[in-house]
């Protein structure tokens, strides 16, 4: 049983950032996601991928995963690229 451990990044339409900096761990999926032949849809056997929990740090996070056994990577955070304009540069 795999899992990643990632940090939820504030959405990009809002402008709070209730649930962002928020540590999930979440199982990746063992079997291959599969298209269901009479509605198209794609699902498989694999409920382990559905789970998905949330922690306030990384620490706990790595806590959990390391209680019950579940080996896991860290995905880092992406570093925020702020792009300074002003209202004129939209007229250039």
């Amino acid at each position: 049983m795999a899992a990643r451990i990632f940090q939820i990044s504030k959405a990009v339409n809002q402008s709070g950032g209730a649930k962002a900096g928020k540590w999930v761990l979440e199982f990746e999926s063992h079997s291959p996601k599969r298209p269901d032949p009479l509605t198209g849809w794609s699902g498989g056997a694999d409920t382990q991928s559905q789970v998905s929990i949330n922690f306030d740090s990384l620490e706990d996070a790595q806590r959990y995963a390391e209680k019950y056994g579940v080996s896991y990577h860290i995905i880092p955070p992406a570093e925020r690229k702020m792009r300074i304009q002003s209202y004129a540069d939209n007229f250039r």
